[in-house]
């Protein structure tokens, strides 16, 4: 698996939230990082008819170990991958500022508790099948 699809695989949990954010800076050097961890998480939280509001949460963020390997026998690969996934979240809710009248102002988001290096589950996440 291509290290640019490890990346995205964790990238597409921060995308649940809603929206692109910034990951903040953390004492983990991480650029030797691997494994899953809770990450603090700032996304503009919007709907339409309403304005954005900026919202920082937490969200799993890491690189969990893969590899792929031949075999002789059909699919002919034994492969072992892993994403950094939630694995207990709560949701919480902000109010978005100056809606339109006929336009709910409530905006839920997820918030990781705990996160860890799992399969990819299509229940909660994009998965790469290819």
């Amino acid at each position: 698996m291509k290290l640019h699809c490890m990346i995205q695989d964790a990238l597409l949990l921060l995308v649940l939230a809603g929206c692109v954010g910034v990951l903040e800076t953390s004492a983990i050097d991480l650029r030797t990082f691997t494994g899953c961890a809770v990450r603090e998480f700032t996304f503009l939280a919007k709907k339409p008819g309403c304005k954005g509001l900026r919202v920082t949460t937490d969200a799993c963020w890491g690189r969990c170990k893969t590899w792929e390997k031949p075999v002789l026998e059909p699919p002919y690969i034994e492969s072992y991958h892993r994403i950094c996934t939630y694995n207990e979240t709560k949701m919480m809710m902000v109010k978005l500022p100056k809606c339109a009248p006929d336009v709910d102002p409530f905006y839920t988001y997820p918030v990781a508790i705990r996160c860890d290096c799992d399969i990819c589950s299509t229940t909660t996440t994009e998965c790469e099948t290819a």
